[in-house]
């Protein structure tokens, strides 16, 4: 594997911006990732995660600030490339090759492979190296991505919204290979949309809005966002539910009708099981919100 100084982060972001015509994109945006560490980057739609780590890349120019790699310029792509892998969350590749030729052709651009991992890798993701790539579902193609880069040795692995076309049990195999890189001190660099994949990778977080970083936070302070939607139906009145409201966790109580309510709830279920204990309940629904909701109720933006 590729080194550094251990006091140079493996990504170093200052003052960046990027700005498209009257659009900003991205604003005035400083962070910095050290070496070894698995680093959730997330945000709604339109936040500016992919053009930031297009920027990173080296793939855009910008209009403000400075982005590195290990010390770096990201804009000096055949050096800052040394230290890196990436996963895009389309991946390309070449038609007319076979799953095993792509492989062989990663592998030789970057900063070198573990071959044998590389084959535990293939029978681990099920994926069939012989097909050609034309012939591959979107969720293959992105194996074959996900394959080239957790095998190579590079210190940085940039992965964005590496997840999309992967069926839940390839999503376990994800976790496991983060994981690993973690073991071997690879940096991961991971943009996505599932605030559970996050939990059970990253270390910290960093939440972008309107091209903004508005926070970086630890796994605690990321665990404070989630939350759970309730839905209860109703055989008959229930006036001592109005009680609800006050209960610990419990926000945003609604009666969508006079037999039906909803509410968000963070934390423990207990004390709302109880205070429903009293009441004829016929139906309960419990629903995880989207990260692009909670990100929309959590900055007050879902009446906008």
């Amino acid at each position: 594997m590729a080194t550094a100084a251990a006091t140079t982060p493996a990504v170093l972001l200052d003052g960046l911006g990027k700005r498209f015509g009257d659009t900003e994109a991205v604003v005035d945006l400083s962070l910095q990732v050290p070496a070894g560490e698995v680093f959730g980057f997330l945000g709604p739609n339109g936040a500016g995660k992919s053009t930031t780590i297009r920027l990173l890349l080296g793939l855009l120019r910008p209009t403000a600030g400075r982005a590195e790699v290990f010390g770096d310029p990201a804009g000096d792509v055949e050096r800052a490339h040394r230290h890196l892998a990436h996963v895009p969350a389309d991946v390309a590749l070449w038609p007319a090759l076979s799953g095993q030729e792509c492989l062989d052709l990663l592998a030789g651009v970057g900063p070198g492979t573990d071959l044998a991992y590389r084959e535990e890798l293939v029978r681990r993701f099920a994926l069939d190296v012989g097909k050609r790539a034309r012939t591959y579902s979107t969720g293959n193609r992105q194996k074959v991505a996900l394959v080239a880069a957790f095998a190579t040795r590079a210190p940085l692995l940039v992965l964005d919204e590496p997840t999309s076309g992967l069926d839940p049990l390839m999503e376990r195999e994800f976790r496991r290979c983060i994981a690993e890189a973690a073991e071997r001190r690879q940096t991961v660099f991971l943009s996505s949309h599932q605030l559970a994949e996050v939990e059970a990778v990253c270390t910290r977080v960093g939440i972008l809005r309107h091209g903004h970083l508005v926070e970086v936070a630890g796994l605690e302070e990321l665990r404070r966002l989630r939350r759970s939607e309730v839905t209860v139906e109703l055989a008959g009145p229930a006036p001592g539910l109005a009680a609800l409201a006050g209960l610990p966790g419990v926000s945003d109580v609604r009666w969508t009708s006079p037999l039906q309510l909803t509410l968000a709830l963070t934390g423990p279920p207990g004390p709302v099981l109880r205070a429903l204990g009293e009441a004829d309940v016929v139906r309960l629904d419990v629903r995880e919100p989207t990260l692009e909701e909670i990100f929309l109720d959590y900055y007050g933006q879902a009446a906008a």
